[in-house]
């Protein structure tokens, strides 16, 4: 009787405790990255004998809750509209790094700090990038919050310029000096009437003000290679060629002239206009001048035995073992990629985890049972009088 209140009582002690987990499952049905953890529970056996026993009967201790095992299976991918939320569509591992020690993330939303970090938000946890040897590191963006101008040193035009025409002008096309100075420019195509095949081009800038004048020549419609390249300088430090040498002809085509500047090199200085992960899951930051700088592919972990990593708080993980974890880049097949803009919820089995709440309360009511019936029953013991 003694044997069975106490089993009764680690029956109503590993229900609660499954009630406890089962609890902490619903609870963070909304919490990002959060991974569920499966109910279990396992008897106890103590083996050998005591004075009253059954022949082939065992001696059960009762129960007690099972190590819990995280459910790593993808949760849903919900869109967002930062570009450092951050979400591992595969089964890899987002790596943060605090102290000199490594964390774990399925996802997050993260922000730039003060020394210019990528950290997880809230906290002190920062991105990293895989290094030259392949191991993580942390990155920041203080030495790229601009981006450096780069003078105009190529005009390339492109297109047809009509044989039949006398006069062509293309205006604002933007160059730049090397401290990141620009001015619109303008180029004015003109012949004399009786001279098709040579053309005499005149640049002015946003002012008007002339800076050269020069003669363009074709053979038979097709550029003459003489005249393929010409030099224009301002008084401003801009000196420009203008590169006629590919797909520049001058047939006949009424007024229309097609001729463009197909590709202008140079820039100005740029601020920063996006910081976040591009499609193949390396860091980049834009500009406001069109360029892009890459900082590395953000790190990825992956685990032979997920089971190993141990749940914290705010969707973080750690991993103690020496072995057993390996990094890649998202282009590994192995861990999947990182989707920009997009935050990971929680993988809780909302109708699982309702019925798992039934088995506990029925576990824990049937338990209670057994502790009222063995305390009525040694209630009873203690009635017993002896008689003479």
């Amino acid at each position: 009787m003694f044997g069975s209140f106490f089993i009764g009582l680690s029956g109503m002690n590993a229900y609660s405790n499954g009630l406890r987990q089962v609890s902490n499952n619903i609870t963070n049905l909304n919490s990002a990255g959060y991974r569920a953890s499966s109910l279990g529970f396992n008897d106890l056996y103590r083996g050998g004998s005591t004075s009253i026993s059954y022949s082939g009967l065992g001696n059960g201790d009762g129960v007690q809750l099972s190590g819990s095992r995280l459910d790593f299976t993808q949760g849903e991918l919900r869109q967002t509209q930062r570009d450092l939320d951050l979400a591992v569509e595969g089964n890899g591992f987002l790596v943060l790094e605090d102290g000199g020690q490594l964390y774990y993330a399925r996802t997050g939303s993260f922000e730039v700090d003060d020394s210019g970090y990528i950290v997880l938000s809230g906290t002190d946890y920062k991105l990293t990038v895989l290094n030259d040897q392949g191991q993580p590191e942390t990155v920041t963006i203080d030495a790229h919050r601009t981006s450096a101008p780069q003078a105009t040193t190529t005009i390339q035009f492109s297109d047809n310029l009509s044989s039949t025409a006398t006069e062509f002008s293309l205006s604002d096309i933007r160059v730049f000096n090397d401290s990141g100075a620009s001015d619109d420019w303008t180029v004015n195509f003109a012949r004399d009437a009786d001279t098709n095949d040579e053309w005499t081009v005149t640049v002015t800038n946003s002012a008007g003000e002339e800076i050269g004048s020069q003669t363009l020549r074709f053979n038979a419609g097709l550029i003459d290679p003489e005249t393929t390249e010409l030099q224009f300088s301002d008084s401003e430090g801009r000196s420009v060629n203008f590169d006629f040498s590919e797909n520049v002809t001058s047939f006949s085509s009424g007024e229309v002239s097609t001729l463009r500047a197909a590709d202008v090199d140079g820039f100005g200085v740029g601020e920063i206009t996006r910081i976040g992960v591009n499609e193949v899951g390396n860091f980049e930051i834009a500009y406001s001048n069109e360029q892009v700088t890459d900082l590395g592919a953000v790190t990825l972990a992956d685990f032979r035995n997920p089971q190993d990593l141990e749940q914290r708080g705010s969707g973080i993980f750690t991993y103690e073992n020496a072995s057993g974890r390996e990094f890649y880049s998202s282009e590994s097949d192995q861990v999947g990629g990182i989707l920009s803009g997009r935050i990971e919820a929680s993988n809780v089995d909302l109708s699982r985890e309702f019925g798992d709440l039934i088995l506990v309360q029925r576990g824990y009511q049937a338990s209670s049972q057994i502790v009222s019936v063995s305390n009525d029953m040694i209630q009873q013991l203690f009635g017993i009088r002896g008689q003479g």
